[in-house]
Parts: C-alpha cells; structure tokens; sequence
C-alpha cells in the first residue's frame, strides 16, 4: 500500500489507479555459480593438482631448487600456461574466469606452483596481448602457450611499493635500439623464463612517462640471473634477483610506445591483483578442507573434534568469510569481463583474501593441535605460504591507500 501511494503521488495528473506495465524481472547469474564447462576445468584442474602436484609439494617445499622442470612441461601440455592465449596462436583461448579458475585450484594443493601460473598468464601473456605487435604476438605467444616460461621485471632494491621510482636505464642508440643497465629483484619465474618483461626509464627526468617496457630474451649478453631466493613460503615458485650490464635491445622489443611503460604495468597489475587475489583464496580453501577432513577423523573426549560447538563457530566463521573472500573476487573479475571500472573491487578482493587466508591457514595449524605444529600433514606449510599475499603485487596498506583513494574520487563526484 505505501509503495502504491507513493507512485501515485509521483504521478498526480494519473486519474484512477496507478498501474505499472508487468515485464520480467531481470535476472542475475549469483557469482558462486559457474557454466558447465567452467565446473568441468574446476573439476579436471583440482583432479590434476591432487594427482600430480600433492605427491610432490612436500619434497619441493623442503629442497632448494624449486618446481622441477617435468611438473613444468606438465602444467604446459594441460594448457594451464595459455589460458586467454587465442586458439591461433596455441592457447586455449578462454576467459579471465577461466584463468582464475586454474589459479584458484592450483593454489588448493600448492600457491607457489600457482603463482607461476598467475604471472605467466595475468602478466606477460596479457601485456603481449593487448600491447604487442603482430610480429610480437606471433613470436612469443604461441611459445609462452606451449613451452616457454615468462617473467615480470618492475621491482627493485629502491623501489618495492613505490615500484615506478625504479631506476634502471634504457638509453637509445644511433641506430634505433636501446642499451639496458640496472637490476630488479624479487622476480618471479626468472631462473625458467624465456622471456622477461622489463621495465626501465628512458629518461629519470620525465618521471613515471618515461618508463618503457622491453621484451628481453633469455641468453641476451649482459642479462645475469642470481641465486634464488631461500623464501618462507610458496617455495616452489624460482625468485630471484636479475641484472643488465650494457644489454642491448633492438627497438622491435619495446612493447607498446617508448615512455608508455607505466600505463602497461599499472594496468596488467591491478589484473594481477585479482589473480592474487584467487591465488589467496585457494589457499584459503585448502586450508579449511584440510582443517575440517582432520577435526573429522580425530576424536577427543569420545566424540569427534569437528562436533565440539566452539569449534562448530570457528569453521562457520570461517567458511562465511571465505564465501565472502571468493564473491570479492569473482565480482572484480566479471567487473573487468564486462569492461567497467573495478581497481577498486580489485583491490578489496586482494586486501581481503590476504586477510582470510591467514586466518584459514593459522587455524588449520590449531585444528590439527600437536601434529599442525610438525611437517607431517602439511598444515604448516600453508601457514608459511600465506603470508606474501599481505606483500607482493601491492602490500595491504597500499589496496588501503588506493581503497581508500577510489572512494574520495567516487564521493568528489557527487
């Protein structure tokens, strides 16, 4: 009734009773459903995880040398390394969900062999894809869809959050190409990769426009690779530190315009955020099933752990703010599917996955008790493997700075 006396006050000329035309109601997929063939790869990513990658993740995480060269060509001949990559140029040629798809599956069983996935496919083959040429695209994506492991060069030893104040240098040469000097660190993929993507100012005057991006081949002269890392966490993935000294590279590498660089990386990284941020929220996942499946088999007090009501409230906790995790980043993906703004979404999703997935995995560690402690059933892993996602690809105080900065334009347009 109110709502009948309110349209009829809108429309006072209307004599008699308002009547509004019937039409459908429209109607909306809800975010935590899938077509069948995206539960068919969600079915087939998880099957290949737990068969191929599980068995290994223990002896991976305890070495030195990171994800072995045949797990590599594995995860190639599954496809999973050209996911958007177009079918002309070998790839599988489906979507962003898709991609996260594979990278949230993957990271169930193992985030560091995630991760590889993630850049490779959100970084490099995007960047190439929108920004290469055509001779660019027919040179690298059909390896990088098929056997040719690539890597992303921004951060540095001066510049990790502040990413754009990097300081390695490309001068241009009389005859056209450009001679690279400087290092990066932290970098992903490097001891595998065949390609890197490297970006470097052409003028440290201009500041942020005169970054340019440059697509080097490995075996270039002057590129070194350094030792890998020895990381906390998500071991399987190769970090290392890189360097040029008097590289040179021929002007058909730049990738998109000279001094474009920055509108490239920002770009490809607020996408990789929400690849991150699905790498988090596997995790998450992995932890809560593997938490849940122990508290079910382990009895305490004569009853199972899982039926204890504090517990019962820790693990529907939990699985809430899970569901919730998974809807922020599927909502920032169809947000950028659909061509709409969504760094902000994306950011959310990464700020709160981090979050979810630190507490899944230090609650797993307690639901296992003594055992969780130990490296037998794995719960300690995940706990360790967690904690970069509050740090790479944007700590979470800068998905609050740039939260926080999307608001104010949003409320300074009103």
């Amino acid at each position: 009734h109110r709502l009948g006396s309110a349209l009829r006050r809108a429309a006072p000329a209307a004599r008699g009773p308002l009547r509004v035309a019937a039409r459908p109601c429209a109607t909306h997929t809800p975010l935590s459903t899938f077509t069948e063939d995206q539960e068919m790869l969600r079915e087939a990513v998880r099957k290949f995880a737990e068969d191929r990658i599980a068995p290994l993740s223990k002896e991976i995480d305890e070495g030195h040398a990171g994800m072995p060269a045949e797990l590599i060509k594995d995860i190639f001949e599954q496809g999973y390394m050209g996911v958007e990559i177009d079918t002309d140029f070998g790839g599988s040629g489906m979507g962003f969900i898709d991609c996260l798809i594979v990278i949230e599956e993957l990271a169930r069983v193992d985030p560091g062999v995630a991760v590889m996935v993630d850049i490779h496919n959100t970084l490099i083959n995007r960047c190439i894809d929108d920004f290469g040429t055509q001779a660019q695209k027919e040179k690298y994506l059909p390896r990088l869809a098929t056997d040719m492991v690539s890597s992303f060069c921004i951060s540095e030893p001066h510049s990790g959050s502040d990413a754009f104040a990097l300081r390695t240098k490309a001068v241009e040469q009389p005859d056209g190409s450009f001679k690279i000097n400087g290092s990066k660190c932290w970098i992903s993929n490097a001891v595998d990769a065949g390609v890197f993507l490297v970006f470097a100012t052409v003028d440290q005057s201009l500041g942020y426009k005169g970054i340019t991006a440059f697509l080097v081949d490995a075996g270039t002269p002057g590129l070194s690779i350094g030792k890998m890392e020895d990381k906390l966490g998500i071991r399987a993935s190769k970090t290392s530190t890189i360097s040029f000294d008097d590289l040179v590279v021929p002007k058909d590498h730049v990738l998109g315009e000279v001094g474009k660089g920055y509108q490239i990386a920002i770009g490809s990284l607020n996408e990789g955020r929400i690849g991150i941020a699905c790498q988090m929220l596997g995790l998450a996942k992995g932890a809560y099933d593997m938490g849940l499946a122990y508290m079910r088999q382990r009895e305490q007090f004569g009853t199972m752990v899982y039926e204890n009501q504090g517990v019962k409230f820790q693990y529907a906790e939990l699985a809430t703010e899970i569901e919730a995790a998974h809807l922020l980043v599927y909502n920032a993906a169809a947000l950028k599917e659909a061509g709409k703004p969504f760094i902000k979404e994306a950011a959310m999703a990464k700020l709160y996955c981090a979050q979810v997935a630190e507490k899944a995995a230090s609650i797993n560690v307690e639901w296992h008790g003594g055992v969780g402690f130990t490296k037998e059933y794995g719960a300690e892993k995940l706990f360790r493997d967690c904690k970069i996602g509050s740090i790479y690809e944007g700590t979470s105080n800068i998905q609050k700075m740039t939260i926080a900065r999307m608001i104010d334009r949003e409320w300074d347009a009103k």
